[in-house]
């Protein structure tokens, strides 16, 4: 495609635009509404695989040693876990610690411990933190060979759910993304259609004197695409305003350490305007394109 045709095709495409002033309209609110729908699809997922990935690295993997275990025994192991780089936290307690821990938790009953020999019952222990709740097993069954263990404990149950959690909220994502994907392409579709039908002489005579289908085709591609770009734009814009609002009512009594804080918006501005711009402009060019194919017969 030589610059000419190409800079034809935006300015044919604007006229488009220009033309059928309340069904640009029309369009472009219906696909800013879509892309307003799926940015909150996708900062809902964004927070939720956060929250979840968190809360997997919260529940600890207990790593039990034996009872007399030796200094050397303890030290290689403690190397080791360290090594594993799915790991990304480890916490060494030894017996008077873990003594101490639970005595705590016994409120006034504290003293039924007091003569208890923790040196002689109590084991030196890790707890572990994994960066993904679904490498759990395969951690587990490493531990399990190091030198001096005795027991390792996981929280599966919890870490399974997350796991099952965490695969859902990707199938809704992938879901409600597809469905909103082809309800724009048929909006696109119905505006191309008027747009076609409301040029059908003028289309024929190009036909009629030897333009290519290419040619003919381009304009209303360019039209859906400088459609989908600015219903893009003001999406983007109208789900960050949404954002900030949300983030700041909904952080005010939240620390933002904490493993129920939610994304800041510096975290999902950029993957929004991203999202919204890819999407809006595929929508707006893959749809005029398909319609026009298939209402003009070129």
């Amino acid at each position: 495609m030589s610059v000419k045709i190409f800079f034809n095709s935006i300015r044919e495409g604007l006229s488009g635009i220009k033309r059928h002033p309340f069904v640009t309209i029309a369009s472009i609110t219906t696909i800013l509404l879509m892309l307003v729908v799926l940015s909150i699809f996708f900062i809902f997922s964004a927070n939720a695989r956060a929250i979840m990935r968190k809360l997997g690295q919260q529940p600890p993997i207990e790593v039990y040693m034996k009872l007399q275990v030796s200094e050397e025994e303890l030290a290689q192991t403690e190397q080791l876990i360290h090594e594993d780089t799915r790991i990304i936290e480890v916490v060494r307690r030894s017996p008077e610690e873990n003594y101490y821990n639970f005595k705590s938790n016994l409120g006034d009953s504290q003293s039924i411990l007091d003569e208890f020999d923790y040196n002689m019952y109590l084991p030196y222990t890790f707890s572990v933190r994994i960066s993904d709740p679904a490498l759990g097993d395969e951690v587990v069954s490493r531990l399990e060979t190091l030198p001096g263990v005795s027991k390792v404990s996981r929280e599966s149950r919890v870490m399974d759910v997350l796991e099952r959690a965490g695969r859902y909220v990707n199938i809704g994502t992938a879901a409600a993304s597809i469905l909103l994907f082809v309800i724009a392409l048929f909006i696109i579709s119905t505006m191309v259609r008027i747009s076609v039908y409301s040029r059908a002489n003028e289309i024929e005579i190009m036909k009629f004197v030897g333009a290519t289908n290419a040619y003919i085709r381009m304009p209303y591609v360019v039209e859906g695409a400088l459609i989908g770009l600015f219903s893009a734009v003001c999406a983007w814009a109208v789900t960050i305003l949404l954002y900030k609002i949300l983030y700041t009512n909904v952080m005010a009594n939240v620390d933002v350490t904490s493993f129920y804080a939610i994304l800041p918006v510096r975290s999902v501005i950029w993957w929004v305007l991203g999202l919204t711009l890819i999407t809006g402009i595929l929508i707006g060019g893959i749809g005029s394109g398909i319609s026009v194919r298939k209402y003009i017969k070129v």
